[in-house]
């Protein structure tokens, strides 16, 4: 695809070749993202930073790779803070701050919402989550945290084996990545859920035509037992038309370290979008896997920061001129990655 000045609202824009391009720039990111260099590259630059649903990682580390690059940034939160509480459309919204930034980064809770204001903007914007739709930027995340974390075992995505876990129906971050799955070659996944959450069937129907071996289970220990990957996700409980509706399904799916000893391969990686419900009734993961070395999910947040670095860098079209405007940082970073 064309990157320069384009909209990120999809997986499906990307072919294989667009992905290998994008965690290239990524891994150019490095310095910058782990504080051993700073660049000014995007100094002037505005990412408007629009989230209408709740986030934490997504929205922070859309904001910190705009920082990282030189730029600035001017947040909306919450439709309570938008003029759309005053009845605004989105086309109109789209219009005035499009004007007031260089790329837009975008939340939404309804599906095809981001697409929407995409339509009007006068400016790139990413797809940040539009209900359960799609989650663009975490999809590429994910796949570049895979990628690091089985090269050591010297496997690559060609090939994979994966256990996607938990709410498979409204959980975009897995229909994102079982849609950018679908640009590479022989992957095993089994999809483990209730059978009311399960994948939906055109994602299903999708990966198998691509050629991928598709099993569906409600049965987590036998499914996690031939892996590289066990990719687990909350019960996205605002997607519930009630809360009790949600409790039903909390706490299924529950990895604990003994079930990881007694029934995973010794190096199979165990990853989680987040934020991962760690009230007592739920938690998908439990504490007592925090100090396994395999626990990636850390590691897989880090990577948002050089994949959104990668995706401003390729859209405002910069990726040259990165180094140009670097120099080492002159404060303590910590020693933190």
């Amino acid at each position: 695809m064309q990157f320069s000045g384009s909209h990120i609202l999809s997986v499906q824009q990307f072919e294989r070749d667009d992905v290998e391009r994008i965690f290239s720039v990524a891994d150019r990111m490095q310095p910058y993202a782990h504080r051993r260099r700073v660049t000014g590259v995007l100094d002037g630059a505005i990412l408007g930073s629009m989230f209408f649903e709740p986030s934490t990682r997504t929205r922070v580390s859309f904001g910190s790779a705009f920082n990282l690059l030189g730029g600035e940034v001017r947040e909306t939160t919450g439709f309570e803070n938008s003029a759309i509480a005053k009845g605004e459309s989105l086309y109109d919204t789209a219009r005035v701050l499009s004007g007031y930034s260089d790329v837009i980064a975008m939340r939404h809770p309804e599906v095809g919402s981001v697409g929407e204001f995409a339509a009007a903007s006068r400016v790139p914007v990413i797809n940040g989550g539009d209900g359960s739709n799609e989650h663009p930027s975490q999809a590429l995340l994910d796949l570049y945290t895979i990628r690091s974390e089985i090269a050591a075992s010297g496997r690559t995505i060609d090939q994979l084996r994966i256990a996607m876990v938990g709410d498979l129906r409204y959980g975009r971050t897995v229909h994102s990545l079982c849609k950018l799955l679908c640009a590479f070659k022989g992957v095993q996944i089994v999809l483990v859920a209730p059978q009311a959450l399960q994948m939906p069937p055109e994602i299903v129907e999708s990966l198998r035509s691509t050629g991928h071996k598709v099993l569906e289970s409600d049965r987590l220990e036998e499914s996690i037992a031939h892996v590289d990957i066990v990719y687990s996700t909350r019960i996205q409980e605002e997607r519930f038309s009630s809360q009790e509706e949600a409790d039903l399904y909390r706490g299924r799916f529950r990895l604990n370290q003994s079930i990881y000893t007694h029934h995973c391969e010794p190096n199979t990686v165990i990853m989680h979008p987040l934020p991962r419900d760690s009230r007592e009734h739920a938690r998908e993961l439990d504490d007592d896997l925090n100090d396994n070395p395999n626990l990636a999910i850390f590691r897989q947040a880090d990577n948002g920061i050089l994949v959104r670095m990668a995706l401003f860098a390729l859209i405002l079209d910069v990726v040259d001129q990165v180094d140009k405007h670097a120099r080492d940082v002159n404060w303590y970073t910590g020693g933190r990655f």
